[in-house]
């Protein structure tokens, strides 16, 4: 099984971090994943696992300002020498590479694999930009073959969204840690000696729109008394005006912003509350780690699988997005956490788990490939599950 993965690059992100994850348990699988990197630079470099990378980019010029269109371009020339068996795109920001890559190779491209990595109802767009982007999906919906969710209430969302028959979708719970892993991080936070020196807030991301990082320095500035802290883990262009609100608001000393940080398990086994304040998310790797590390959780109500992950507010405390004043109060309340069932609910996302399905899933999408006149295979979601 030729398994080929594009990526834009080694900048951090849950969804890169997934892939190669993903790919280095396909290989002693006896899979062939390859790896196509539109450059080889970004931070994350270092605690990428050790796999044979095919970086595009060549010479002095950076192609990081026109990154999807350098992939684009170049793609279609590593499939037609690498003939893969399936083409894996590994979140939403990928599928603009593979439905264009589609038109371009037509009946010569691979079947393509789709995981649906962020919220798709976007209720942060502007009113004169949805219908485009509702047409956007629809035409995803006819030129990839098949679609990944990363929680069951994805399948009506992504059948919705899509116009897709619910044979085309599957769901793979997010494998974002391993069994290690997930055994590391109870272990280390039932270790911890918890001190009274204030309460320590932390959240995990990259400093963009998406992540409304004003909405929780907002909300700290509220509720923070003395001795207590907010630390934000990633980088990003929102940074600048991040530190500039935060000493806005006279938090700054109160505040760490300490850029991107690899291993997050340290800082989560030692907080207090992990607070997530997106806008749109899908089902976040660093929320699953917070519940295998049973930390008290605070989210936004930010995707379909918000709810389902926590049980409802049982494992965290649920607010409407952009609401400052609900944020700031679910932090202020401390809500309590529930070790066991938290860790139970996290131990389904395990890349052990997931590479085994997907791997499943692309052996039905490549069978059906292969016999296009022979009626409709049994459905690649129920193959997924059964390998």
């Amino acid at each position: 099984m030729r398994i080929l993965v594009p990526l834009h690059s080694f900048e951090p992100g849950g969804v890169e971090r997934v892939a190669l994850r993903l790919a280095a348990a396909w290989a002693p699988a006896g899979s062939q994943p390859h790896i196509v990197l539109g450059r080889s630079d970004g931070i994350a470099r270092s605690a990428a696992p050790p796999l044979a990378y095919d970086v595009l980019e060549r010479g002095a010029i950076s192609t990081a300002a026109f990154e999807t269109l350098w992939m684009i371009a170049r793609l279609p020339g590593r499939i037609r020498a690498t003939r893969p068996d399936v083409l894996f795109c590994a979140g939403n920001s990928y599928a603009v590479v593979g439905a264009v890559v589609k038109l371009l190779l037509g009946r010569r491209c691979p079947p393509i694999v789709l995981k649906v990595s962020n919220d798709l109802a976007r209720a942060d767009l502007h009113p004169l930009v949805r219908p485009f982007y509702r047409q956007w999906l629809r035409l995803q919906g006819r030129l990839i073959d098949r679609f990944v969710g990363l929680a069951e209430p994805m399948r009506d969302e992504i059948a919705r969204a899509m116009r897709v028959a619910p044979d085309r979708i599957a769901i793979v719970d997010n494998p974002v840690l391993s069994r290690a892993e997930l055994d590391r991080l109870a272990a280390q936070r039932d270790a911890i000696e918890r001190s009274g020196a204030g309460r320590r807030f932390l959240a995990v991301g990259r400093l963009v729109p998406q992540k409304r990082f004003d909405l929780l320095l907002g909300a700290f500035a509220r509720i923070g008394r003395a001795g207590d802290r907010l630390a934000i883990l990633g980088d990003g262009p929102e940074r600048a005006r991040l530190e500039t609100l935060a000493q806005t608001l006279g938090i700054w000393d109160r505040v760490d912003l300490p850029g991107h940080v690899e291993p997050v398990g340290p800082w989560l086994v030692g907080s207090d509350c992990f607070v997530l304040s997106s806008d749109y998310e899908g089902v976040p790797a660093v929320l699953v780690e917070a519940l295998a590390a049973a930390v008290p959780i605070v989210t936004t109500d930010c995707g379909v699988s918000i709810r389902s992950l926590l049980d409802d507010g049982r494992l965290g405390s649920i607010v409407p997005v952009r609401d400052e004043a609900a944020l700031a109060a679910a932090m202020d309340a401390a809500p309590a956490a529930r070790p066991a069932e938290a860790r139970a609910r996290a131990a389904r996302f395990t890349v052990e788990r997931g590479a085994a399905e997907y791997l499943g899933l692309f052996r039905a999408v490549t069978l059906a490939a292969s016999q296009p006149m022979c009626g409709s295979a049994e459905p690649a979601a129920s193959l997924a599950r059964q390998q």
